[in-house]
């Protein structure tokens, strides 16, 4: 009896041994996938000091990477341009079907008015821009979007008095550029002291000339 139990202990060890070497890939527990889902979905609620926006704050500098360049002292000194906005999205829908209109007005952004601080007076189209801070609209229509530089800041940009207007200028337009899905605004560096005002959405490009 002895014997026979030596070797069954002996037979299980084994059989115990090559179960171990035999690698399974587990199966994907689809009820987590869905909790993790229900999680990304809900951080608006789980968040308990403010909700998330689905239109995300950012900013842009000009000259471009400002902050960068700032950070790794290759640049003494200060910027000339930021411009501040809230960047909506399409979520399937079409830019002048589903969301804007031609000849009507656009806050440049979502949320709060889309805010442009100048630190270095710059020219735009033979017109001077003092420092300041100002808000930026536009009112775009099919070859050209007219960029409206606001005195008003500090609002909502649903909120535009076209009345504090300190300057209208015109963009142009291009097209069937690669698709952008969240509304952008960034600066691009020219030769010499010139710049652009660079916006885009869906296909549409508008650049707005500067001098500085």
């Amino acid at each position: 009896m002895k014997l026979h139990k030596r070797w069954f202990l002996f037979l299980l060890i084994c059989i115990t041994a090559c179960n171990s070497n035999t690698v399974e890939t587990p199966a994907i527990d689809t009820t987590k996938l869905l909790k993790t889902h229900e999680i990304i979905n809900n951080l608006q609620e789980t968040n308990p000091l403010a909700t998330l926006d689905i239109s995300p704050m950012d900013m842009s500098y000009f000259p471009p990477n400002y902050q960068q360049m700032r950070m790794s002292d290759t640049i003494k000194e200060g910027p000339v341009l930021r411009v501040i906005y809230s960047r909506p999205h399409l979520q399937g829908r079409k830019l002048f079907q589903d969301f804007l209109k031609y000849g009507q007005p656009w806050r440049l952004g979502a949320n709060e008015s889309t805010e442009l601080d100048v630190f270095e007076p710059i020219i735009v189209q033979g017109r001077k821009l003092p420092k300041g801070r100002y808000t930026l609209y536009c009112i775009p229509k099919e070859d050209e979007w007219i960029i409206a530089i606001n005195s008003n800041v500090d609002v909502w940009g649903l909120k535009i008095d076209s009345t504090k207007d300190v300057m209208r200028v015109k963009a142009p337009v291009s097209r069937n550029n690669p698709a952008i899905e969240y509304f952008t605004i960034v600066f691009e560096k020219a030769d010499g002291r010139n710049g652009s005002l660079v916006m885009g959405w869906q296909d549409i490009i508008a650049r707005l000339a500067f001098k500085y």
